[in-house]
């Protein structure tokens, strides 16, 4: 399995993981200024981003992407960050490979099962013609009736890419992350990850909750809850207090 990845700086070894729909790319900033301290990575999860299409993606095996990815690397510790659904991958490898992790960040999301709400994204994004779009702009205005967010737009088009045989097409693999979104969704499961663990809630998601606490706590014992001023996507948001709080805790 080849992951797509950009790397940033020397030092000990950090990897960053981005959510669903996302890339790599959504975490240059960040990774940029931890360059300044480590050696960090930013990966493409399968599926997404420019990493290979697959017949399917779970937590499983999106935690045994990255335990090949280190040891393609001949990375063998490392701190692990991740985000909303790359969070439950870095929580899945914690558990599955506690050897390799130092320590664990995870932003905006719970060990728990969710209920599904992409499904007027996903609505959207295939009823989009690429073959008929002949610019971002016009795929934007056909998104905009749908989903009407701008931000949420962008962020979505930044998967659109040009088709070297003409016209537009997705570079993550839109069918099969559609049908592994139920995996998505569902709970991660191990044995308690015991070292130290970041968990960063925006205080204004929903998706850590204060009854999530037990259940943080339950899988990963030595875990501190700390929260931003910001909405699920906290570093989009509010990069400069996410970098603080990441810096303070890898120390």
């Amino acid at each position: 399995m080849e992951l797509n990845f950009k790397a940033f700086g020397e030092g000990f070894p950090v990897v960053i993981l981005h959510g669903l729909f996302g890339t790599s790319d959504n975490w240059q900033t960040i990774a940029k200024q931890l360059a300044k301290d480590y050696w960090v990575f930013i990966v493409d999860q399968r599926d997404h981003g420019r990493s290979a299409h697959t017949d399917g993606l779970d937590y499983e095996r999106m935690a045994g992407d990255l335990a090949e990815f280190l040891e393609q690397q001949w990375i063998y510790e490392s701190h692990i960050i991740g985000h909303s659904m790359g969070g439950k991958t870095a929580m899945q490898f914690a558990m599955n490979y506690p050897d390799l992790v130092e320590k664990l960040v995870v932003v905006d999301i719970a060990p728990k099962a969710y209920v599904g709400g992409h499904q007027a994204i996903f609505d959207a994004l295939f009823a989009l013609d690429l073959n008929t779009i002949e610019s971002r702009k016009e795929a934007d205005a056909f998104l905009a009736d749908r989903i009407p967010d701008f931000g949420t737009r962008q962020f979505l088009l930044k998967n659109l890419t040009r088709d070297k045989e003409g016209g537009y097409r997705w570079k993550m693999n839109l069918p099969i992350i559609y049908e592994s979104y139920q995996a998505i969704l569902d709970q991660v499961k191990g044995e308690p990850f015991d070292k130290e663990s970041l968990f960063i809630r925006g205080s204004r998601s929903n998706y850590i909750q204060a009854e999530d606490e037990p259940i943080i706590k339950d899988l990963f014992p030595n875990a501190t809850l700390e929260s931003i001023d910001a909405g699920h996507w906290v570093h989009a948001e509010k990069p400069k207090d996410l970098l603080q709080s990441i810096q303070k805790f890898l120390g």
